[in-house]
């Protein structure tokens, strides 16, 4: 049952997604990730619902929140390096969310080299969004935010989508539980 009731909190996260309400998003996420944590999930909920949050974050431009999740996994990487393939793509995935922040703020430079690392540590051919951005700045093109959203989109970036999203197993949170993350 409590495996049930994370999907379903997190599913009802994607529906508030999904209409603009990312702080209610949120708080079914955070609540999510605390039940799947709780009952011993898989490690796969546990990723797949901190994307969600991720996710939500940047859509509110939470960047300073996003950076530093991605300082905390670079760190945990930097002490206990990645010890299989899904780690080093975890890792390569946490250098390419840092570079496009860095990039929607104008940060041209920390963003060429975020994106370095993302296709470095994933290797060639894994992490197209990356791989594109990192050539356009190589090619001192300026980039800016509204041109990074279409190419986020253009390459599905984005893991909260419409057709994804399974609103019969949704469970909506009562008001009183699970904070907010901001």
């Amino acid at each position: 049952m409590t495996a049930a009731l994370h999907v379903g909190i997190a599913e009802q996260g994607k529906l508030h997604a999904l209409a603009g309400d990312h702080q209610e998003a949120l708080r079914h996420y955070r609540e999510a990730i605390r039940l799947a944590v709780a009952s011993g999930s898989p490690e796969v909920c546990f990723r797949h619902y901190t994307q969600c949050v991720l996710e939500s974050l940047e859509r509110l431009a939470a960047w300073d929140e996003i950076l530093a999740f991605c300082e905390r996994v670079q760190a945990h990487y930097a002490a206990n390096p990645p010890p299989h393939e899904l780690a080093r793509l975890d890792l390569a995935g946490a250098h390419e969310r840092r570079g496009v922040v860095l990039l929607k703020r104008g940060d041209a430079p920390a963003a060429r080299a975020a994106l370095a690392l993302a296709v470095e540590h994933a290797g060639a051919g894994r992490m197209p969004l990356a791989e594109e951005l990192l050539g356009w700045l190589r090619r001192g093109m300026q980039v800016d935010a509204r041109r990074v959203q279409q190419q986020q989109e253009r390459h599905r970036y984005f893991i909260v989508e419409r057709e994804a999203v399974r609103s019969e197993r949704a469970i909506p949170l009562p008001k009183a539980l699970g904070a907010p993350l901001r």
